[in-house]
């Protein structure tokens, strides 16, 4: 059996928003998929990507090949879950002491 990680559609007619599945290769478009990997919607700004890492790996080392369109995806959904670098951390800015602490201290 051949499997093959592609698009399966699933939205309505002029809005389109497809899944990311494991199938046959001899499966229609549509047809029954082996496990649902994640979601693609190209109808958001920017478009939305949600592929889960682990299940796809398994599916992969399997022998699971993805087709052109979802290896372009899992590159998106790599660079748009990678976390962004650190910020160097801002200085703190010392507090003014509380009225009643001057007060106390004075004394």
């Amino acid at each position: 059996m051949a499997v093959r990680i592609r698009l399966s559609r699933v939205g309505a007619t002029k809005r389109p928003s497809y899944r990311v599945v494991a199938i046959d290769s001899r499966r229609p478009r549509d047809g029954r998929a082996l496990e649902i990997l994640g979601y693609y919607d190209p109808l958001t700004e920017p478009a939305t990507v949600q592929i889960d890492g682990e299940r796809l790996a398994a599916w992969v080392s399997k022998g699971a090949l993805p087709s052109a369109t979802v290896a372009k995806l899992i590159k998106l959904s790599a660079a748009t879950a990678a976390p962004p670098a650190e910020a160097p951390p801002k200085p703190r800015r010392a507090r003014k002491p509380a009225a009643g602490a001057a007060a106390q201290a004075a004394e």
